[in-house]
């Protein structure tokens, strides 16, 4: 079948096998609570992929891995939306580290070579609360900083060898600004509690993480610019866009199986089948496009606006091939299998991911029509 065989061909290219074990492992499984997805991934070095080659990781631009992630949600949404996580803490790694004489780069090297998974503790899931909001508080006693606090949900919380987190440290003129934290999950009051309480992406390993006054070493301090207001500055803006895009990839992977389903069903109606593969092959495109700008170096505001675009007429794009699929489907498939009923209820998830589009609403109006800066409340 044509249909995915780019994105499952860059899959064997970069990360060979994964595929392979992916496909022969029922979806009920992959997605159950301790699931075999995440350890495949390692099993394949996938937490290398974004890591540069002068590093000893693959090296993977956005467009390598928008097509990575649909295919790993096509098989496993769990295991997308999971590595999304971790994909996002190393991208906004590498732009660290090319902007820094920092030991970044030391850091991008031992996930490489020793397969190490990175937790995102940001301000995600809190209801009220923006994405650049510290989920934590701190205290500093002399050079050291000490972290308390909860994320919740985390996803990899039980895979993961450090958790990214943020953090108000004083800047040069006493006003508070954003860092970022990495954690080792075996430091002293470090813990990971029940939270994750559906079935559906319980595969992602989102639980709580606890924070009790865990101390933080210097080295995996990495300081912004980034103040109250929301304003972003370039890591950030790198960061959202890789977040954004790669988030959306992967829902659109969850969809692209309802649609692959579709494809192979003999009975389905031809004109369905064909308006849902150009939905989905839509969405793909205007992620290629925002791949190719990224690609040319000067990701700005504008390019973060685009994903933030693309993220949304996605969310849209999805609803809509959902219902035609699992309509065209039929009654007997969704009687017959639990596949199409949890896909269908995968794909909805991805308008719970910040900002959402109310969020959104007023800063995206302020930006287009010149009044501020885009912010993310």
């Amino acid at each position: 079948m044509r249909f995915l065989q780019r994105e499952r061909t860059v899959l064997e290219r970069v990360l060979p096998g994964l595929d392979e074990h992916l496909a022969g492992t029922p979806l009920a499984d992959l997605e159950a609570a301790g699931g075999p997805g995440v350890k495949l991934f390692r099993d394949a070095d996938g937490p290398g992929l974004l890591v540069p080659a002068e590093h000893g990781g693959r090296g993977a631009d956005l467009r390598t891995a928008l097509n990575v992630q649909r295919a790993l949600g096509s098989r496993s949404p769990s295991l997308a939306v999971a590595t999304t996580m971790h994909h996002f803490s190393v991208a906004s790694m590498v732009e660290a580290a090319a902007a820094s004489n920092g030991m970044e780069w030391l850091l991008l090297a031992a996930i490489a070579k020793d397969n190490l998974l990175l937790a995102s503790g940001f301000a995600e899931g809190r209801t009220g609360q923006g994405i650049l909001s510290p989920s934590l508080t701190a205290r500093t006693e002399g050079d050291k900083v000490f972290l308390s606090g909860s994320k919740k949900p985390c996803s990899l919380a039980h895979s993961m060898n450090l958790l990214t987190a943020s953090l108000p440290l004083p800047g040069p003129d006493g006003t508070d600004r954003l860092a970022f934290a990495l954690i080792p999950a075996e430091s002293p009051g470090l813990s990971v509690r029940p939270f994750w309480g559906s079935p559906v992406l319980a595969g992602a390993e989102s639980e709580e993480v606890v924070l009790d006054d865990v101390e933080v070493p210097e080295e995996l301090l990495v300081r912004t610019d980034v103040t109250a207001d929301g304003r972003l500055d370039q890591l950030q803006t790198v960061g959202f866009v890789w977040f954004e895009a790669l988030m959306t990839a992967s829902y659109l992977g969850a969809a692209s199986a309802l649609v692959e389903r579709l494809l192979r069903d003999a009975r389905a109606d031809a004109t369905v089948a064909a308006e849902a593969v150009t939905s989905v092959e839509t969405v793909a495109l205007g992620l290629d496009g925002l791949a190719a700008e990224v690609a040319g170096g000067n990701v700005t505001e504008d390019t973060l606006t685009r994903s933030l675009m693309c993220r949304y007429s996605a969310q849209d794009t999805i609803g809509r091939v959902l219902s035609l699929c699992v309509e065209a489907l039929g009654g007997m498939a969704f009687i017959g299998s639990g596949d199409i009923a949890y896909l269908n209820s995968a794909c909805r998830a991805l308008s719970f991911h910040p900002p959402s589009r109310a969020r959104m609403a007023a800063p995206l109006t302020e930006y287009f029509t010149g009044h501020a800066p885009l912010r993310i409340p």
